[in-house]
């Protein structure tokens, strides 16, 4: 079939793309820029179309010769008007498929949430039915919306909060909500449940689970996967908002995921899964115990496809469009008025590849090439206040790719020397150009009174490398300017130190006499998949 997904580069339909492809359909996915998709193996195999479900006029033609569409689009951080843009965003859709050619897909599927009986407490998990109840009624007859519980698998949010509170804390008193059921389901199940139904047709609300557990005992099975000992000493009082700060001081979760997680396990979410053993005899959901099996032998073994945190969660002020070359975006750091620079330069003789690669292995188990106990304490500052702090890590400790999480920064851009990916007027897929300057940049989102950013050019030369580290601060008022020129002090030595570090690291690589990652090789998949 020709298929449509949407929330493409999000946890879910990053891992269902591939899928697809691999038994046969046609796929297009709908991304708000060509840049999130630079790097996955599916890039070159998939049709990109640019657009945003919140701006109806991007939308045209999207829907067009399109059999079925997966609708995998939802806000997840906590926020005044989240419902509100779901809303939209699900009324723009329909409006779109009823003005695409042959009346748009004869089938949409849509990736809800399970619903408790009675009042649902939750505004998430009421927004998340909301959406559903858009789409059946602006498109009758053509919805399958599947309701899913806490979902488990290597990277997922749900999986993190339990993984993280049972490693880390050998003794939990929790609120009474830990007793509640709830019907959690492996992630390689819901991509079967989701690739199914293409076969089946439309099917109206479908819940889908495995066995009912409650989160206590979720935590425990996780415990006796790990050979852990654990003890959990629930008590009469619900706090709901209490446990989830304290959810974002223990786990990588921060506090505004981890609002709407615990509001959603608060009641019990249980899935009547007579309907999909009916409709989908073929998908026989893994218990519990395999499901953490599975997902903890991907982490262990860094083969993570997917992370909660890879979508951006805001937008920065720096362009991250791929149009120009390095230099011009160097110049537009240059030019800003208001922006507070450090810059730093160090030529080597190490090759530009090895230099780029370095610069590269940042964040995560790697850290930041010097000064590690520095950007510790910055971190766990960070968290302190109500920010990431480095508990995001990596998604894979040698890959990177643009838009996900590196620690408290996010990846805006990555151009390998010679492999810069830029967006046509067309508005098809963009085609490599051969810059001479390599960059990376990464965006913060710790706390900050003000944005920042961290960037590195890698210029290849005669003999070596030139290699530029620039860090740019846009101060928010005097608390802005005063926390830069606080820093002065410390950016004196961490930033030379960083230089040095990557200099060191890209000596290492160079004598080891390694291929580059294969990810800053955005062209050539071949590579990318052997790796």
């Amino acid at each position: 079939m020709k298929v449509l997904v949407t929330g493409a580069t999000g946890y879910i339909g990053g891992r269902l793309v591939p899928r697809l492809l691999d038994v046969g359909h046609d796929v297009r996915v709908l991304v708000r820029d060509f840049d999130s998709v630079r790097g996955r193996e599916w890039e070159q195999r998939v049709e990109v179309r640019r657009g945003d479900l919140l701006e109806p006029a991007s939308l045209q033609g999207v829907l067009d010769d399109v059999d079925a569409a997966y609708y995998l689009v939802h806000s997840m951080y906590a926020g005044q008007d989240f419902a509100a843009q779901d809303r939209k965003a699900a009324e723009h859709f329909c409006t779109a498929c009823h003005a695409s050619a042959q009346g748009g897909p004869a089938h949409v599927v849509y990736l809800g949430g399970l619903q408790p009986e009675g009042t649902v407490r939750s505004e998430h998990l009421r927004s998340r039915a909301e959406v559903g109840e858009v789409l059946a009624e602006r498109l009758p007859g053509k919805v399958t919306e599947f309701r899913a519980g806490p979902i488990i698998g290597s990277g997922s949010a749900s999986f993190e909060m339990v993984r993280y509170l049972t490693e880390r804390l050998p003794v939990m008193v929790t609120p009474r909500w830990v007793n509640t059921s709830v019907t959690p389901i492996a992630v390689r199940d819901v991509l079967a449940y989701l690739e199914a139904a293409l076969r089946i047709g439309p099917a109206g609300v479908v819940d889908v689970g495995g066995e009912m557990l409650s989160f206590k005992a979720m935590m425990h099975g996780f415990a006796a996967e790990r050979g852990l000992r654990r003890w959990i000493i629930p008590t009469p009082v619900l706090a709901p908002k209490l446990a989830a700060r304290w959810v974002g001081l223990v786990t990588p979760i921060p506090n505004s995921l981890a609002v709407p997680l615990v509001a959603g396990v608060t009641q019990p979410l249980v899935a009547d899964t007579a309907e999909a053993s009916a409709r989908f005899p073929d998908v026989v959901p893994l218990d519990y115990r395999a499901a953490v099996r599975y997902a903890l032998g991907k982490i262990d073994e860094g083969q993570v496809e997917t992370r909660w945190s890879g979508a951006p969660q805001s937008a920065g002020v720096l362009a991250s469009t791929r149009d120009g070359s390095s230099a011009e975006v160097s110049s537009q750091i240059d030019e800003r008025e208001g922006l507070c620079r450090d810059r730093r330069e160090l030529v080597t003789d190490v090759p530009a590849a090895r230099v780029f690669e370095a610069v590269c292995r940042l964040g995560g188990p790697h850290g930041y090439h010097g000064w590690g106990w520095a950007w510790a304490v910055r971190g766990l500052f960070d968290r302190l206040i109500g920010g990431p702090g480095l508990r995001r890590g990596r998604r894979d400790p040698d890959r990177i790719l643009e838009g996900e999480a590196l620690d408290f920064w996010r990846v805006e851009r990555v151009d390998a020397p010679g492999e810069r990916m830029d967006a046509g007027e067309s508005g098809e897929v963009p085609e490599p150009q051969d810059p001479a300057v390599g960059v990376l940049r990464l965006r913060a989102e710790m706390k900050l009174p003000g944005r920042a950013w961290l960037q590195w050019e890698v210029e290849p030369t005669r003999d070596g490398a030139r290699l530029r580290q620039t860090a740019v601060f846009e101060p928010f008022g005097l608390p802005g300017a005063l926390y830069w020129y606080a820093l002065l002090p410390a950016h004196g030595f961490i930033f030379p130190g960083m230089l040095r570090g990557i200099e060191q690291t890209a000596k290492t690589l160079w004598q080891q006499q390694t291929e580059p990652t294969a990810v800053f090789r955005a062209s050539n998949h071949q590579t990318d998949a052997s790796s």
